[in-house]
Order: C-alpha cells, then structure tokens, then sequence
C-alpha cells in the first residue's frame, strides 16, 4: 500500500471499503530521545484513548517483537532507523513543510503499524492529534479504518486562541492549569498552535471570587504548559495608562510590563491593542512600544511586537497608517486586524506596507454588539440568551473565516469561554485544511468529544442549533424539533456522557431555545388578547378594559408556559457549573455580570409589551376624564396604524421591515461595514416581577436597524402619491443616546441636522417637504457623526412611520 501526499491538505486514501483495523491491545512505539514536547504527544495519545476506552496501551522505544499491534509515532527522520519494520522510509513529498505530518497504515513484518511521522516536532503532536480524531474509540475497543493514509502540513502559520484567566470571562477564571491542561491539548487535537494569554492587569477586576490561584502564577504556569506542547506564547497587552507621552507613565510601564515578561518561562509575541481597552494618540502609543520592545528582549530575545488600529477614529487611523508607509518602525512585527477598525481587512491589507505581515483577531465568542453579530437575530434571543451565550455557527464561521482569513498569515481568536467550544475547534481546523468539510469537522468534534456513536447525530445537533436562530423566532417549528433530537440523544446517553460538559452545554441551548419559543408564542397570544379587549373599552369602560387586559398580560408570570423546559435549563445550568465552571447566573453562581454570560438571570425577560403597557396604563387610570382615558387607549390599540396611503416599519423586527435597504448583507459582509444590521438594546432591566419599571420602553424599542462608522441607513418608498404631503415619525432607539444622527431625503433634501437623540427614548415628528415625494419615491438617509472610533454604533432606528396627511397641510 502506497503513500499519499497532498500539499497543504490531506489526501485519505484504502481503495475502496475499508475493514476497521483493531488497535485495541496496541503498542506505542517512539525513538528514543524524543524532545520533551515529542514526548507530551505520546503521553497525550495514551492517556486520551484510555480516557475513552479504559485500555491503556503500552509504550516503548523497542520495536515489539511479537506480531502485537504498533502505532509508532516520531519526527520523521529519527524513523529512519526503523524503515525495514515499516517497509520502507516514509516519503517527503510536498507536504513537507513545517509541523506537517505523514500518517499512514503500512503492511510490514506481518502487521499494520499505524506510523505518525512527523516533518518536525509539531507535526508529531498534530499527527497525533489528527489520529485522535479518526480512531473510533469506546469502551474496551479501539479501531482504525484500514488502509487509511495521510500526508498533509497546514495553511496557515498561526492557528491561535486567546484564553484570558481574568474576572470578565464566564468559566475561564476558575480553572486550575489541571483543566487548562486539558482544553490546550483538545485544541491542539484540531491543529491549534497558539494560545494567546493576558496579563493580571487588563480592563477587568483584579481579582475573582472564583480563582483557584491569583493571576500570576496561572499565568507563569499556563506559559510553562504551552511550552511543554511546543507550542506559541502569546500575550495580549493592552496599554491603558492615561498618557504615555508622560516620562514617569513609560517608566512605571516599562516596569510592570518588564516583570511579566521576566517571569513567563515562554513569550513568543506581544499584541497590543490600539483600542477596547486604551486610547492613545498613533504616534505616541508607538513611541511607546519601541520602548516596551527593548524591555521585551532583554527577556525573549526573539520575541515579536504586534499592534492593532482598533477604535481608532479615522483621523488616528489616518496618522497610524501614514507612519507605517513613511517611516515603517523596524521593531513591529505585523498588524493585528480586529474587532472595531473602521476598514474591512482587505483594505487594511491594501494600506498597511507589504513588509508587516497581517494576524486576524476575529470574535468568534459574542452573538450581537460585536464584530461579526448573528444575521437576522431575533429579538426574543437576543433579550434573553443574550451576547455572550453557548453559540455553536459553523457555517457563519466558515463563512468568515473562507472570506478574510486569505489576507493574513493565520489568526488567533477572541474568545470569553467556553461558550464558542465549537468554534474554536472549527477554527483550529480550517487553518490547517481551509478546505475542509464543515460537516466532517463536526463528525470529528462530536466522534472524539462526546463518543463514537454520536459522530454524526452530535454534528446535526450543532447545526440545528445556529439554524434554530435563523430569522424570526415565532413561526420557526424546527426548533421544537431540535429539542426533540437533543431529548432523544439524553435519553439514550451514558451517565459519563451526562457529565460530558460539551454535551451539556448543547442541551442547555436545545431547552433555551424551545422554551424562548414557547414563551414568545403564549406571550405574543397575551398581547393580542389584551389588546382586543381594550378595542372594546368605548362599550365596557376605560378602566374596566384597563384592569381586564392587565390581567390577561400579568398571566405571563402567574401561569408560566413550558415549566418543565425551564426547569431543565435550570438544572442543566447546575450541571455546567460543577462540570466546568461556566457560571450562568450572578446570584447563582457569582457571574462578573448579567451580560458576561450569565442569561438564566435573563431567561423569563419580557417577550411582548406588558411592562410598556402597564406603566401606560397607570398614566391613564390617573387622568380625570374618561374621554382622555378612551383616547389614550385607542393611542396604544392603534400605535402601528400609519393610517390610510402610510407606512409603519418597525426596522428592528425581521419580520415588519418592508422599506429597509439591506445592503450586501453577511454572506459577503459578515462584519456588516457596508450593510444594514438588527440590533439591540434591552432599555432598563426589571429583576422582579412584581418591580415597578419607569420609563419602560416597548419591545420595538430593544431592537432597531443600524449601520455602522459612516456607512449610512436608508429606507426606500415607491409608489407614493405625488400629490400628497407627507409627515415623518421616528423613534430613535439603540444603545447609543448620546450620538448625534442626522436626515438626509433623497442624497440632497435635509429633513433634520445633526441631533441627540430624545431622551427618555419617545417618537418625534418631521414635516417633509413636497419636494421630496413628489415623483412618487423616497429614499431617507440618516447618517452618524462621521469620523468618530469606538465600536462605530450609533446611526440606529426603531420605529417608523410615514404618514400622509390628508388635507396637504402637513399635520396628519
């Protein structure tokens, strides 16, 4: 049986059906002297495989003499002493590069050794990783499809996560480096050869009720485990002192960063961000860092500098970029693209000197208000599952990944958790083989992760949850189904596979998500049952229909809906806690913050207006007239009715956004720099039930459409009538109140200058000219304050209505 190379990718070969090669009593065989993290890999292989299978294969530098199953692992040349047992010397061919691997069955001194040669001492570990993926490994048993022969060596150079020991992140901050151990190594399993950590001083807590040591010492020993795989150190280093044109800042900054870099046994690059957290002036930050990278080397002399523009605003992204191009520093290393640069990554490719290569720095952890948000999110998950929840996206990943990655030499991630699991491993894959199916990188992760028998009903599983949040929620019956054959996989699962905190963690979502479905349903019913009644207070009283309808809304909460669904996410959430830390709740589990993750805290969040409702309701009990009451009602039955020839667009709403102008959209701008997105924004949050919220704000208001840094938002009218005059009423939402927008009709017809946006949030009104309507289209503009940095948000809408008014004098 030949070998198969195939450069930069993979090549699997057997000639047809392949029998499964029993490896059950195996040996691992290695050469002696093998470098220590050589020695990890075999160490990884055998403890991992018993892990699964309760066997525990022996190892040896001597070649067994009986006819006993080998698998016989090592760099490639140090094989070569055994080239008669194997039949021959394994072949370079073109996948010969660094950490590239050969991985092959032979037919040899009447047996099938399973050889791992490794073009380095990378390639051994990654070719081990790799076998890991393929065995089919349970209880007592262990197999390999015969016949199956590899040779392949990775794409991308860097293929790095950032795992931050700090208080923000959700799970992270209470692992000992027993559980760092583990997840380095499940993350060199899928090729990763870089983990990025932070220092103990960032835009976070200095300490944490959870932290099993302080940071430093996890941070040292995190540095030492990295070094022992062989693997990248990397250290992510915000500088967030007020000013670094001050000699006593640098100094005392030299000093702290100084201390860290002394005391890491391995750093092999520095990435500092120019912004989220710090902000300091272009110039001055890389005055600053040519100094810190003197102090860098006294302790890693080969150590690297990278830096990021991000939230620059455009004058200081002007200024970065204009000193790379006329007087490139020669102590940066590269670039780092991520979240919150106002330019795409190709154009950041095309401005910055060819000489500084490129890393991406690509969130792949948060679901909205982030860099690449979940397309046509609907509103009920975002309120309640929230930004930093379990988000498996394959194919959004590999969407982003296959659009931006060819700009770059590799990546390392920004991740919170272990809520983006999925998507690191997906990642870690697609730097090696970019090429790679997406469904059999989920065959891998669920046959290896969670067991032999869930291979591709796990991988479904992973699937139908990112197309459980694929548009609006209310009709979507397939997440229902989704729980079904997440419920029939728990059913049929092992106790171990119940503590199996990836399986765990896909069962949260299963029930999150169907019992997020079933309370919009029965809370959307309410409403519109509220509603009718109050159509009916002309004939039963203002106040009676008042109190009759706010008692259908108060069944919400008295007569909850799916009690046993949420009373599994509940437990689930237990379960995650004691199986890997991940704290889902602040009064539960001591989370940093609601938002950081914590989203059973946010589980029963309201799911139609009541809270808006009830506080109105109480304004008109208080008015003296039952006139005025009866107004008022009609005012909130009626609140969407344009009324004859208008329109009404809740702009945040997937499904009531007729006008809007999308743009591209993700498939071709994931980073929505060019295109129209849905975002969010909860308004004042309401703990208890029984809490009596001011201001409450109604549901269109917690999502709107926005498009960010310059790139304006538009709607678009046609066939209006040329004759008529027409109103403008909007209601400014977002998350943003103290950015000023603007109105533009038509590209030249101002509506209204740059202005705050009302506040507590209200609709207000505009007269439009006649001008504007008068050939029967309309395109309105609104556009931000341009130039500024930050996460670019602000240019947002909620609600809006266009409203003829019907005698032509402007009011309707």
């Amino acid at each position: 049986m030949g070998w198969v190379c195939v450069a930069g990718g993979l090549a699997v070969g057997g000639g047809g059906p392949a029998r499964a090669l029993d490896l059950s009593q195996a040996a691992v065989v290695f050469p002696p002297n093998l470098s220590g993290p050589e020695r990890q890999a075999v160490t990884m292989l055998v403890e991992e495989v018993a892990k699964r299978t309760h066997l525990r294969w022996p190892t040896s530098s001597v070649w067994p003499p009986t006819n006993q199953a080998v698998i016989v692992l090592g760099p490639r040349a140090a094989l070569a002493a055994w080239a008669p047992a194997l039949g021959g010397d394994p072949p370079t061919g073109p996948a010969a590069g660094p950490e590239g691997f050969t991985l092959a069955v032979r037919q040899a001194d009447g047996r099938s050794p399973v050889v791992v040669a490794g073009n380095d001492s990378r390639g051994v570990l990654f070719g081990v990783g790799w076998l890991l993926r393929q065995l089919h490994l349970r209880v007592g048993s262990a197999t390999l499809p015969d016949g199956t022969h590899l040779a392949t060596a990775p794409h991308y150079r860097l293929r790095g996560h950032q795992l931050g020991y700090r208080p923000k992140t959700h799970a992270y901050d209470a692992w000992d480096l027993t559980l760092w151990e583990q997840y380095i190594r499940d993350l060199a399993v899928f090729g990763c050869n870089t983990v990025e950590l932070i220092p103990p001083r960032s835009d976070d807590e200095p300490t944490s009720p959870h932290f099993p040591l302080p940071p430093m010492p996890i941070l040292v020993g995190m540095s030492r485990l990295l070094d022992s795989y062989g693997l990248d150190v990397w250290l992510w280093y915000p500088a967030m002192d007020p000013d670094y044109a001050n000699p006593a800042t640098v100094q005392a900054a030299l000093q702290e960063w100084g201390e860290v870099f002394r005391q890491m046994p391995r750093l092999d690059a520095v990435f500092v961000p120019g912004g989220d957290p710090g902000h300091t002036r272009p110039g001055v930050l890389l005055e600053f860092l040519a100094q810190e990278t003197k102090e860098l080397h006294r302790y890693h002399p080969r150590a690297q500098m990278w830096v990021s523009p991000q939230s620059f605003n455009q004058a200081w992204l002007a200024e970065f970029l204009d000193i790379l191009q006329r007087d490139p520093p020669a102590w940066l290393s590269g670039v780092v693209f991520g979240p919150q640069v106002r330019i795409s990554l190709p154009e950041l490719r095309a401005a910055v000197p060819a000489q500084y290569p490129i890393r991406n720095y690509p969130d792949i952890t948060h679901c909205r208000q982030c860099q690449y948000p979940v397309p046509n999110w609907d509103v009920a998950f975002a309120l309640t599952e929230g930004r930093e929840v379990i988000d498996p996206r394959p194919l959004d990943e590999a969407n982003i990944f296959r659009l931006l990655q060819p700009y770059t030499i590799g990546f390392t991630t920004y991740s919170e958790g272990c809520n983006d699991d999925v998507n690191k491993m997906l990642w870690s894959a697609l730097g090696w083989n970019p090429d790679a199916d997406v469904g059999e990188i989920l065959r891998e992760y669920s046959r290896y992760f969670i067991g032999d028998r869930y291979t591709d009903d796990f991988a479904q599983g992973l699937l139908a949850l990112e197309a459980n949040w694929r548009g609006p929620l209310l009709p979507h019956q397939a997440v229902e189904t989704t729980l079904a054959q997440f419920q029939d996989l728990e059913r049929a699962a092992s106790p171990q596979v119940k503590l199996n905190w990836r399986f765990q963690m896909a069962l949260y979502r299963a029930y999150y998500d169907a019992y997020t479905r079933q309370r919009l349903s029965y809370e959307t019913g309410l409403e519109a049952r509220a509603r009718e009644v109050l159509r009916a207070a002309p004939e039963r009283g203002a106040v009676a229909a008042l109190d009759a309808a706010q008692r259908i809304l108060e069944r919400a909460t008295s007569r909850r809906v799916a009690a046993d669904w949420r009373a599994r996410v509940f437990e689930l959430g237990e379960a995650l806690y004691q199986s890997i830390r991940m704290q889902l709740s602040v009064p539960r589990y001591q989370a940093i913050a609601v938002d950081r993750g914590a989203n059973l805290d946010t589980i029963d969040y309201p799911l139609n207006n009541r809270r808006w409702l009830l506080e109105q309701f109480n304004l008109l009990r208080r008015l003296p007239a039952e006139a005025d009451r009866l107004k008022g009602i009609a005012r909130l039955v009626n609140w969407t009715d344009p009324g004859p020839g208008g329109f009404y667009d809740d702009l945040g709403n997937l499904a009531w956004q007729p006008h809007l102008v999308r743009g591209p959209g993700p498939a071709s701008d994931p980073a929505f720099l060019h295109s129209a997105l849905v975002g969010f924004e909860e308004g004042e949050v309401v703990d208890e039930p029984d809490e009596k919220p001011t201001n409450a704000w109604r549901l269109a208001w917690m999502d709107h459409a926005e498009t960010l840094n310059d790139t304006p938002l538009a709607v678009r009218y046609e066939h209006l009538d040329p004759t008529a005059t027409y109103r403008l009423r909007v209601v400014y939402g977002g998350d943003s109140p103290k950015k000023r927008i603007r109105l533009v009709a038509n590209g030249s017809i101002p509506i209204h200058p740059l202005l705050t946006k009302p506040w507590p949030i209200r609709p207000i009104e505009f007269d439009l000219p006649r001008a504007a309507t008068a050939g029967g289209q309309l395109t309105l503009e609104w556009h931000g304050e341009p130039g500024l940095g930050g996460n670019g948000r602000g240019c947002q809408v909620s609600e809006l209505w266009l409203l003829k008014t019907p005698d032509g004098s402007g009011s309707p």
